[in-house]
């Protein structure tokens, strides 16, 4: 029998190269074994479980594995099955760290049981019938202890307590520890928290999964006689992904090893990613210290990518500093050359991975192969963009990590308040943002509205504001209802262009109002009448002294960066909306000195503005950010986004309804293909996966790596592993992308990006440029115009455009901006501001507003002359007629609305679809 065991063990073994070799067979004594990325760590832990069994004769239940996710200890699980399976019924236990512990302490809690005091009451202490909370559990229990101190969950939230807790917990800080390290108020209240939830769980007979693990190590801490049993049980202990293991997994480790200290720990510093949730890389960095007989294996073979691919993901993680240093190799030699493709904006850069990768399925499929690619981004938020590109493809995809960009809860929410005040009488979305965030609108309140509507007929909207004026609620209910009323009225008033009035009677009023950070899109003249009528008879006097024009002589107005801009028309209007109330009617009059806001023609407000006024006036950025959270801090950047998607919405002249639909389409759940052969995911949830083609977007300093870790040299350099991990993540080819310009939250305009850091510790020549480009390179950071496509001579043809497109000026902003942003010979080349935007409106603080203003109060102030740029490019053109885009190239013109200044025309593209453009602006030109 073991004869047979031992040849079974030497055939195996026979499949592994020299080093995994050597790790399977150092059976004694500490073992640290470096794993690189492709190494087959997985194949090293569960080949050496099967060699102890099979060769040294140790018995499997006293082998102990542990790892981080059911589906990892799954599979080891099954491949030891496959070695060593039918030699014995007893299987080793493979097991997660939290499983690992609820078996323990299910079996050994009561050891830590305090007799009571009093005589005849029950011991004090957890018993062997505890409960696990999970996360609504300890919210609620967070929610109870705050509601009894007299808190305020809404200026402290329960979601940011446990974050808190959390946090401590993994710190092995207990309640009195986390006080003495409090630097602020808000810290100790959260310690006092602390301390009460864990009176309540302790009433309670609960834990949650943090006390899983620290109960474990009190257990084995406090109790000699069941820490010495589980040292004579468990002679073996293998450890997976051990870099991101934090300290109370550290301690349950030491604990476990006893006096033999045959631990296995198998891991990879450059893959520690994730201290954010309490890993600890000073665990693998310093384990020789705790092990000084400990040896070091490094598997520095790779079987997953390319010779190319590993020299560049090593030559950046390289640059850290806090690392033990590998050498990866691999037998596929040569390769393709890492990809590198700079775009314009972030929606080209989207369209070029999207292009790319549906020219890879094409050809793979043709060659009989099986195509994955992935598009690998930094932050969830990034998503959105190449959602919405492999829709113009027609490309099916797979979300991981998370919901598709419009199906998450924060989005659902602020599309549901804009429907809302689209159509206050859609119930559903009004039940879902009438107490989001929350403002005191209980259940019972909302039944009694629900079943007012059921009695008169009315829809909830309607029943609302029968139940405010018959008074049928408590006062603090009416009170929340009437906020929320005025809420979706003052949206409402936005959205029409009658805001101005309804402030005006608002600030009128002595109480009840408050003043919002939000800035209410009035025109500088409507904003000067609301405010004199609150001054009294002498407000002019004031106001001739505030603002008398000789004191702007040598002052100029922030209308932007301070840099050289073209020629701007600053009396031509904007193409109004398709409202009436909006189109400019000739012969009108000019509103005369004294005249109130109503006499002033409304401003047209995007959907941008009006989500930027709900994200103030809800508080909902603010509440995530007192979450202080990851997930908040994703939140937000989504809710940011969102924002960004209503910019781009409003350069395509597109109004709040069609907006609506365009979210709607995109969100079709139809489209959603968990078997799809693309997918889209963050870095982070990458990690252990592999595709043949990946994409890893958004190079750029602020985003990879992030603006939050700029400031510590430790984040930077989880930064660096995190992209170390993205790259080892390509079997056969891996693009970097970046965007040359890219839309932030609050800017009416894409600013220049910074090209990343790890882009310049890439070797120049592993590269290969996709696209040529011009000016000197970006990723030495030097600063350069444009991207591919614009150069001397004929510039060469992207993947996926058509000639037409190619031949043409070259956009520095993509998002639907429909002016050329350089022209040959033109001094404001490159320029993203040179360029004026399509909006539907003129600024709110425009140079037009500030002179109605000053006209307003009897003021000189006259506009300065600038030469005027007319716009090029043909008009008049009629459906079905063939034109030519310098962005889109050739199309056929679908629709044709309004005539003269204010036509639009949409337009089908082979490539790009249906765009809505402003005739004006489009540079159209007929194609022959």
């Amino acid at each position: 029998m073991i004869t047979t065991g031992a040849t079974s063990a030497l055939s195996f073994l026979d499949q592994l190269n020299p080093q995994q070799r050597e790790a399977v067979e150092t059976t004694d004594g500490p073992v640290l074994i470096l794993a690189g990325a492709g190494s087959g760590k997985t194949r090293v832990i569960t080949y050496r479980i099967a060699y102890l069994i099979e060769h040294m004769g140790v018995m499997p239940e006293s082998i102990l594995a542990m790892t981080f996710t059911n589906k990892a200890a799954a599979e080891m699980g099954e491949r030891v099955e496959k070695l060593v399976g039918g030699l014995s019924i007893a299987k080793p236990v493979i097991s997660t760290f939290h499983s690992f512990c609820v078996r323990v302490l299910r079996r050994d809690i009561e050891a830590m049981r305090i007799p009571s005091a009093t005589p005849g009451q029950p011991a004090i202490g957890h018993t062997k019938n505890f409960v696990i909370y999970d996360e609504s559990d300890m919210q609620a229990v967070v929610k109870s202890v705050m509601k009894r101190l007299g808190l305020d969950d809404k200026q402290l939230t329960p979601r940011t307590v446990l974050s808190r807790i959390s946090w401590a917990k993994n710190h092995m800080l207990d309640p009195q520890e986390l006080y003495l390290q409090s630097a602020d108020p808000k810290t100790e209240k959260i310690a006092h928290l602390y301390e009460e939830y864990r009176k309540e769980l302790r009433k309670a007979n609960a834990l949650d999964f943090d006390d899983l693990l620290l109960e474990a190590v009190r257990l084995l801490k406090s109790a000699p006689q069941v820490r010495e049993y589980y040292n004579r049980r468990f002679q073996y202990l293998l450890i997976d992904e051990y870099q991101d293991t934090n300290r109370p997994q550290y301690e349950l480790m030491r604990m476990l090893a006893g006096d033999r200290h045959n631990v296995c720990a198998v891991g990879d510093e450059d893959q520690s990613i994730y201290s954010w949730r309490g890993a600890d890389i000073r665990n693998i960095l310093e384990f020789e210290q705790d092990f000084p007989e400990a040896k070091i294996i490094r598997l520095e073979q790779n079987y997953r990518s390319t010779q190319n691919i590993l020299q560049a993901a090593s030559a950046v993680v390289a640059n850290n500093i806090r690392r033990k240093g590998k050498n990866l190799w691999t037998s596929r030699q040569g390769g393709t050359k890492i990809g590198y493709y700079e775009a314009p904006d972030g929606e080209n850069e989207a369209l070029f991975a999207a292009d790319h990768i549906a020219k890879y399925l094409r050809a793979a499929t043709e060659h009989g192969e099986t195509p994955r690619a992935a598009v690998l981004y930094r932050t969830n938020s990034q998503s959105r963009l190449f959602e919405e590109a492999m829709r113009r493809y027609g490309l099916k995809y797979h979300v991981v990590g998370g919901f598709s960009f419009y199906e998450r809860s924060e989005i659902k929410d602020l599309i549901s308040y804009l429907k809302v005040i689209q159509n206050p009488d859609d119930t559903i979305s009004l039940l879902r943002v009438i107490n989001t965030p929350t403002r005191g609108i209980g259940k019972g309140t909302i039944d009694t509205l629900e079943s007012l509507a059921l009695e008169t007929g009315l829809s909830l909207w309607g029943a609302l504001g029968e139940a405010l004026r018959r008074q049928l609620l408590p006062q603090r209910a009416l009170a929340s209802l009437k906020s929320f009323q005025q809420l979706i009225e003052d949206g409402r008033a936005i959205l029409l262009g009658n805001f101005a009035g309804q402030l005006g009677s608002d600030v009128a009023q002595p109480e009840g109002s408050s003043e919002s950070v939000w800035e209410p899109p009035l025109s500088a003249v409507q904003q000067g009448e609301t405010l004199s009528s609150t001054h009294g008879a002498d407000s002019e006097s004031q106001d001739a002294t505030a603002f008398d024009p000789t004191e702007f002589e040598n002052f100029s107005f922030d209308f932007g960066a301070a840099e050289p801009v073209g020629p701007i028309d600053i009396h031509a209007s904007v193409p109004p909306t398709e409202s009436p109330a909006a189109e400019p009617t000739s012969g009108s009059k000019e509103p005369e000195i004294g005249a109130t806001p109503a006499d002033f023609p409304a401003p047209t407000v995007s959907t941008a503005d009006l989500l930027k006024f709900l994200i103030d006036r809800t508080g909902y950025i603010k509440l995530l950010e007192e979450e202080d959270t990851p997930e908040a801090f994703s939140r937000i950047e989504n809710l940011r986004e969102l924002v960004n998607a209503a910019m781009d919405s409003r350069d395509r002249a597109e109004t709040l309804d069609q907006f609506l639909d365009h979210a709607a389409l995109v969100a079709d759940a139809d489209d959603y293909d968990a078997r799809a052969q693309i997918t889209l995911m963050s870095l982070h949830a990458a990690k252990g996966l592999e595709f043949p083609l990946v994409f890893l977007s958004g190079l750029e300093e602020g985003l990879f790596p992030h603006s939050r870790t700029m400031l510590v040299p430790e984040d930077i350099e989880e930064e660096r592993r995190l992209c170390y991990v993205g790259m080892t993540r390509a079997m056969d080819q891996l693009i970097l992308t970046r965007a040359v310009y890219r839309r932030r939250y609050g800017t009416d305009l894409p600013e220049a990006s910074v090209p990343s850091r790890f882009l310049e510790e890439v070797p120049a020549p592993l590269f290969e440029e996709l696209g040529t480009r011009r000016g000197s390179s970006a990723r030495t950071g030097t600063s350069y115009v444009g991207t591919g496509y614009v150069g001397t001579g004929t510039p060469a043809r992207p993947a996926g455009r058509s000639p037409a497109a190619a031949e043409s000026t070259h956009y520095s902003y993509e998002d639907e901006d429909q002016s050329a942003s350089w022209h040959a010979g033109d001094g404001n080349r490159g320029n993203p501001r040179a360029a004026k935007p399509t909006t539907p409106a003129r600024p709110y603080n425009s140079i037009e507003n500030i002179a109605e203003f000053f006209a307003s109060r009897g003021k000189k102030f006259s506009l300065p002359k600038m030469p005027v740029e007319e716009p090029t490019g043909k008009r008049g053109f009629r459906p079905g007629q063939r034109v030519k885009h310098p962005k889109y190239g050739e199309g056929t013109v679908y629709q044709r609305e309004g005539e003269g200044e204010e036509a639009k025309i949409t337009v089908q593209f082979p490539r790009f679809g249906l765009k809505k453009l402003v005739e004006k602006y489009a540079q159209l030109e007929r194609a022959h």
